[in-house]
């Protein structure tokens, strides 16, 4: 399966939170390693986008769009430092 930039989730993290999120910079419980979002693995199927760690694969974050919602599960993610505007 192909992956992306983590650029690619950019239109769903700003459906939920109005903001540019790709430039946040995010820490994975997994190997503790902090970047900002775009450097992160992007996988998009049919049952939703997982956002995965780019140093060690560890699944970060996953955004499911189901029954006219949308479903953010961020356990992957020990901190996200956002710049305030």
């Amino acid at each position: 399966m192909m992956h992306v930039d983590g650029n690619a989730i950019a239109g769903e993290l700003t459906e939920i939170f109005a903001a540019d999120l790709t430039t946040a910079v995010a820490t994975c419980v997994g190997c503790g390693k902090t970047g900002v979002v775009a450097i992160a693995d992007v996988y998009e199927t049919g049952m939703g986008t997982v956002l995965r760690c780019p140093e060690c694969d560890s699944v970060l974050l996953r955004v499911v769009h189901a029954r006219g919602e949308i479903w953010l599960e961020m356990r992957g993610v020990s901190s996200l430092r956002i710049a305030a505007r």
